[in-house]
């Protein structure tokens, strides 16, 4: 996108008045002779101003809202430097009477069950994230569906970081990134069993509609922790689709069949990859393999 700025500005090469920005290349540069004066474009829209007294001071905004916050980062503080308005120091005894009042302002932030329930919850939310190596946009979505789930009183009775992890898993499974139960429950240190019964009881509560994990994108993640190669991994995808337009692939386990797929693939391509080290790439068992193996070589790929 080009745009013309002032009609004052003059090239310093030809001295013309036809300046232009492009705003995808951040570039200025003259539209006669084509002279690049400046190559990062600098924002010229208004700044936020703070006005303290007579002096007017030039300040940034804080982060922005978020659901992974209990306060969706719309609370306040009290400044913690000891001055007035006019920026004088404050007395002894208002020293005094300020540092109360910070005490109770922070205590009355989170003075009700649900925020200190949901500064417990996203807290185990950004612990399970950073382990995880998860986007952001998966974790504000996460804390969508447990704010969903608080509304509706589902959190009642039950433990808060299953459920945290069980509005994890449901999000990845929204927004497709290969994960499975047995790295929530791990990560969270809980039992699988725990978080399926809070998985599937916030599916049908909230009534979510999940899409179906397609196999293909576990294939990478498999690759990379076995080291197989390139052309394996393409070979695999091949089998997958074939698989997927005869219509095998239902009801079975994604990473079985990425498991399987990558070792039928390996074989053929002559590489020496056991059925125990995919099977434990994939957190799966070396009995599915085998078993989901019977059905993809009878495909011709």
């Amino acid at each position: 996108m080009v745009e013309k700025i002032s009609v004052n500005a003059r090239c310093p090469r030809c001295g013309k008045n036809a300046l232009v920005t492009d705003v995808e290349t951040t570039e200025i540069f003259c539209g006669m002779c084509g002279f690049v004066i400046s190559e990062r474009l600098e924002d010229s829209g208004p700044e936020w101003r703070s006005f303290i007294g007579d002096k007017t001071n030039k300040v940034r905004t804080g982060d922005g809202t978020s659901l992974t916050r209990h306060d969706r980062g719309l609370a306040t503080i009290i400044d913690p430097v000891n001055r007035d308005s006019t920026g004088k120091l404050l007395s002894n005894s208002m020293k005094t009477t300020i540092k109360r009042l910070r005490v109770w302002d922070s205590r009355s932030q989170v003075s009700t069950s649900t925020q200190r329930n949901f500064r417990q919850a996203f807290s185990e939310l950004g612990i399970i994230k950073d382990k995880l190596t998860l986007p952001d946009a998966v974790v504000e979505k996460a804390a969508y569906i447990y704010r969903k789930a608080t509304e509706k009183k589902l959190v009642r009775g039950r433990s808060i970081s299953t459920l945290i992890a069980a509005t994890l898993y449901t999000a990845c499974r929204d927004m497709g990134i290969p994960r499975t139960l047995k790295d929530f429950a791990d990560t969270a240190n809980i039992r699988r069993r725990n978080l399926a019964v809070c998985y599937r009881m916030l599916v049908k509560e909230l009534d979510l509609k999940m899409p179906v994990v397609n196999s293909i994108q576990c294939i990478a993640r498999i690759a990379s922790v076995v080291g197989i190669s390139e052309k394996s991994k393409r070979y695999a995808i091949r089998i997958l689709k074939k698989a997927q337009q005869n219509e095998i692939l239902s009801g079975k386990d994604p990473m079985g069949l990425a498991a399987s797929s990558l070792y039928i693939a390996g074989v053929r391509m002559r590489e020496s990859y056991t059925q125990k080290e995919i099977a434990m790439a994939a957190s799966v068992t070396e009995v599915t393999v085998r078993n989901r193996c019977k059905a993809l070589k009878s495909l011709d790929v």
